[in-house]
């Protein structure tokens, strides 16, 4: 697959012809919608093989491990998803400074993935779970390192979304074919994490021969400027980490106090949530290099306006449409699911919501700390209800659902306040 022209002609300067803003920022969503329909569609399809072929304790017991990895994999992105597709959005007609750049966040990333490799082994000590599976633990952790070498923020900042695109559905397409071949029963839970170790590594070597037919090498890399990357990237980091928590809290609150069996149901819920959201949130993604050239008001109103509707649509198809839906996707253990799917169903509008008023919004105009504050506060508050349900022995899987979409609310509340608040710093 020959990307590398593609990839030369979108920040050798002189050479691109000019398109339209909007007509950039199309291409972008639309990209970014097959990206994340990918990541979606993926989960989705392996879904009810692995819940059909495993005891739904085992499931769980992986839904629990793979919610820790989601808090790993933040940690190793470290908000450079956002601080260094910025860098590289401001100069994308400099390929030296590109490379400085590739070098000195790749340095940052294997530093924070050896810190992560600490983590899991003194998590395995205190978590039963994670102890139990400890080399498919080890593994899943391998995966998250390797995404260290895929340099997505490279591609975002760029805005050549079709290459990182590409390379996801094959690295994807893999990993799930042989997942389908070979994985029967929970005797073969330990080739999950083996066959995207795999896929990873033939993502990895794609994305490097790209690198090479732009003419782009990792130089060496500086470590003073790879620790100031950290230093800037912070508080990028500190929102996604506290995005993850408030999403993925819940889960770890259900993991540590219930059964695996009860993990299994709210872990099948949230990926069911989980991925609707993430895929109408892609637009965020989408507008966010166009934001930050343009910081137009009018324009985020804009995607306010022609996208809500279809959120909406969204949230209703899951209400009315789930029972069957879910009996399709999980399979009859899983029907107990459904009350908490609807319930959390609501989440849909107030997290797309939130995920605009957000880094696209306002991030762009320098107010980065009210984003960050407003996730934080949200997390706290959710927190806070998690443990007062737990002290007063109300604590089920329905009420840590409600428990969830009143923190998106709250979440959105508070940014929308900011957004009014400093509704006067956009461009008109």
């Amino acid at each position: 697959m020959h990307f590398g022209s593609t990839l030369q002609l979108c920040y050798l300067p002189g050479v691109q012809k000019p398109v339209s803003d909007f007509k950039q920022v199309k291409t972008n969503t639309i990209w970014l919608g097959i990206f994340q329909l990918a990541k979606m569609v993926f989960p989705f399809l392996i879904l009810p093989i692995l819940t059909r072929r495993l005891l739904i304790t085992t499931y769980g017991d992986i839904t629990f491990i793979k919610t820790i990895m989601n808090f790993l994999q933040i940690f190793i992105d470290f908000g450079f998803m956002l601080s260094a597709t910025k860098e590289i959005a401001k100069i994308k007609n400099n390929p030296a400074q590109i490379q400085q750049i590739l070098a000195d966040t790749l340095l940052a990333r294997i530093l924070l993935g050896g810190m992560g490799f600490i983590v899991i082994l003194i998590a395995s000590i205190f978590l039963p779970i994670l102890s139990q599976h400890f080399v498919f633990s080890l593994l899943s952790y391998l995966t998250i390192f390797l995404s260290i070498f895929l340099f997505d923020f490279f591609f975002r900042g760029l805005e050549i979304i079709h290459i990182m695109t590409i390379r996801f559905v094959i690295m994807k397409t893999i990993s799930f074919i042989l997942t389908v071949f070979f994985v029967k029963n929970d005797s073969n839970i330990i080739l999950i994490p083996l066959f995207d170790i795999l896929s990873s590594l033939i993502a990895i070597i794609l994305v490097f021969i790209e690198l090479q037919k732009s003419n782009l090498h990792i130089i060496k890399p500086r470590l003073k400027s790879s620790l100031q990357s950290l230093k800037s990237s912070f508080v990028y980091f500190l929102s996604d980490i506290s995005a993850t928590t408030l999403n993925a809290l819940s889960t770890i609150i259900i993991g540590l106090v219930f059964s695996s069996t009860e993990i299994a149901l709210f872990g099948v819920s949230i990926q069911i949530i989980g991925a609707i959201q993430a895929l109408l949130g892609q637009l965020a993604s989408g507008i966010y290099p166009n934001m930050v050239r343009q910081k137009s008001q009018k324009f985020i109103q804009h995607i306010f306006k022609t996208t809500l509707p279809f959120v909406l649509l969204f949230t209703l198809l899951v209400i009315f449409c789930l029972p069957l839906c879910l009996q399709i996707l999980a399979g009859t253990k899983y029907t107990a699911a459904s009350l908490i799917i609807q319930i959390l169903a609501p989440t849909i509008i107030f997290s797309f919501c939130n995920t605009l008023l957000g880094w696209p919004t306002l991030g762009v105009i320098n107010h980065q700390k009210q984003v960050t504050a407003s996730t934080i506060i949200s997390t706290v508050f959710n927190l806070a209800i998690l443990v007062l349900l737990l002290i007063f022995n109300h604590l089920t899987l329905y009420s840590v659902a409600i428990t969830r979409v009143v923190t998106e609310v709250v979440l959105f509340c508070i940014r929308f306040y900011y957004f009014r608040k400093f509704r006067h710093e956009f461009n008109p």
